[in-house]
C-alpha cells in the first residue's frame, strides 16, 4: 500500500475588503498539504453572525484556521464559538481587543469617506497607505491589489464589515482558555496592529508561537510570503492533540 498524506484542512480568512487574493502567497505555497479555502466576509454586521457564517461555509468537521487582521479577530470568535472544530490557531497583523473608543468613533467617518470616494478610491487612497511598514513606501503591484480587493468586494461589504468591527466584543478574557498549537505573527511596523497586541496575545494563550518579523507592515501574507509561508508550513507541523 503506498502511504498517502492527508491534506490538512487549513481555512484562511482575510481581512477588512480583502478576499482570496491576500493569501494566493500562501495557498501557492501550502496547497500540497492543506485543502485551503478562504471564506466570504460579506454575510452581516454583527461579528458573532459572521463567525457562524463562516462556520457554515467550512467543510470540514475540524480544521485549521488563520486570519489576517479582521480575520484573526473573527478566528478568534471561531475559537470561542467551536473550539471543538478548531485544531490550529494563527493569527496574523491582528487585535484581541474591543474596538478603543476613538476608533470607534471613527467608523462612521470611515463610511461616510468610502461613500463619498467610491470603496475603491477609498481603498488605494485611505487603506493601501497605511499597509506598509513605518517609512516604507507604498508598493504600486500591493496597492492595485488593495483597490482591486475592494472593488470586488463593495460598499455595502466595507459597511457591514466596520459594523462589525466597531461593534465586536473583547476577546482577550478567552484567551487562556485556547489549547491548541497557536501561532501569533506579526510585522514589526505594523502601524494598524502594532507588536504589543500580538506580545500580549503570545503572552496569554499557552504555548503559542511569537513570530515578529523585521520591516514588515500590515500585510505581511504580501509584505514578507516567504517567511509567513515558513511560518505557516512549521504551524501545521505542530501536532493537533493534547
Amino acid at each position: 500500500m503506498h502511504n498517502v498524506t492527508r491534506r490538512q484542512p487549513l481555512l484562511l480568512i482575510p481581512g477588512t475588503l480583502c478576499d482570496e487574493r491576500l493569501w494566493a502567497p500562501q495557498v501557492e505555497a501550502l496547497e500540497g498539504r492543506a485543502d485551503i479555502r478562504v471564506p466570504r466576509l460579506d454575510a452581516s454586521d454583527d461579528l458573532e453572525a459572521l463567525a457562524r457564517d463562516i462556520l457554515d461555509q467550512a467543510p470540514w468537521p475540524r480544521f485549521s484556521v488563520a486570519g489576517l487582521s479582521m480575520g484573526g479577530i473573527l478566528a478568534l470568535a471561531l475559537m470561542r464559538l467551536a473550539p471543538e472544530r478548531i485544531e490550529r490557531l494563527a493569527l496574523l497583523d491582528t487585535n484581541p481587543f474591543a474596538e478603543a473608543p476613538e476608533r470607534r468613533a471613527q467608523r462612521a467617518d470611515d463610511i461616510a469617506q468610502a461613500e463619498a470616494l467610491g470603496v475603491a478610491r477609498y481603498a488605494g487612497e485611505v487603506l493601501a497607505p497605511l499597509y506598509p511598514a513605518e517609512g516604507a513606501a507604498v508598493d504600486p503591484e500591493h496597492s492595485a491589489l488593495v483597490v482591486a480587493m475592494a472593488e470586488r468586494g463593495g460598499l455595502e461589504t466595507f459597511r457591514r464589515q466596520a459594523i462589525a468591527l466597531r461593534d465586536r466584543p473583547d476577546g482577550s478574557a478567552a484567551l487562556a482558555s485556547i489549547s491548541v498549537p497557536t501561532l501569533v505573527l506579526c510585522g514589526d511596523g505594523d502601524r494598524l496592529c502594532p507588536v504589543s497586541r500580538h506580545t500580549y496575545l503570545a503572552d496569554h494563550i499557552p504555548g503559542a508561537e511569537l513570530v515578529i518579523l523585521k520591516g514588515v507592515g500590515h500585510l505581511s501574507t504580501l509584505q514578507a510570503p516567504e517567511a509567513v509561508n515558513q511560518a505557516l508550513a512549521h504551524w501545521l507541523e505542530r501536532s493537533s492533540t493534547p
